[in-house]
């Protein structure tokens, strides 16, 4: 640990007018003696001036341009010293701290800076309140009422929407013109990468079954079987007809009056 002597303020001055090395002083009992308040970006540029063997030295040059300039923490600006009685008396008559992201503003536009910068705002879709900074986020990924388009049909439609739309439009199919099958729409990604192309007509899908009823849930009869039964009635018919007219023909006339 090595001893420090503090000069007084007029010498040390001196000292760094003459652009001379200062031995023997820490970075804090050098900043002590000038009584500055240093932001913290300019620690970092001192400290890294100080070298690593033998007594700390400070370059004079960096120490110089720190002494020009006071440090005035409430708009961390570094003010010259001639002028830190003016800016203090100025800044603390016109300017504010924001409370929220400690910028210096007006204090006649306060109001305004919070209402433009920091008050809630309402999504203009769902009305939700939040933060002005997270509106962007809210209305392109998590809104409920954002629009959004079905996988399957393209419809735009809110997202609160799309899952009960998109578990019906899936479950409607599309014929596969390789192999002639109807296939769901959710599955016809999947479908076309391991589709062979080999028509399955002994394949029956829903819409298939479904085709082949009628509308009172009878099975439709065959086309064979339809034909033999219009022959069969038509025949009956015929026969029936036959019978009919050899009993009119048969049938006596009455008794005519005789002159």
């Amino acid at each position: 640990m090595y001893q420090v002597t503090i000069p007084n303020e007029q010498k040390l001055r001196g000292m760094v007018e003459r652009k001379q090395k200062i031995p023997d002083y820490s970075i804090l009992s050098l900043l002590n003696c000038l009584n500055l308040v240093l932001c913290y970006q300019q620690m970092p540029m001192l400290m890294a001036n100080l070298t690593s063997t033998g007594p700390p030295q400070i370059d004079l040059t960096l120490v110089f341009k720190v002494l020009k300039n006071s440090y005035w923490s409430q708009c961390d600006r570094a003010i010259p010293s001639s002028n830190m009685d003016l800016h203090y008396a100025h800044c603390s008559r016109n300017l504010e701290k924001c409370k929220i992201c400690d910028e210096m503003v007006p204090k006649k536009h306060a109001e305004e800076h919070y209402l433009t910068t920091h008050a809630p705002v309402s999504c203009s879709l769902c009305n939700e309140t939040m933060e002005p900074e997270i509106l962007a986020v809210h209305e392109l990924e998590k809104c409920p009422q954002r629009i959004m388009t079905c996988d399957y049909c393209e419809f735009p439609l809110p997202a609160i929407d799309l899952f009960e739309h998109q578990d019906v439009c899936g479950n409607r199919t599309e014929i596969c013109h390789l192999c002639n099958r109807y296939i769901r729409l959710r599955e016809k990604v999947a479908h076309d990468v391991t589709c062979n192309g080999v028509p399955d007509d002994t394949a029956e899908t829903s819409r298939t079954r479904e085709s082949e009823r009628h509308g009172d849930g009878r099975r439709r009869l065959p086309q064979q079987d339809m034909s033999t039964r219009r022959l069969v009635f038509t025949i009956a018919i015929t026969g029936i007809a036959v019978v009919l007219g050899s009993l009119l023909f048969h049938r006596k006339p009455p008794n005519s009056e005789l002159h």
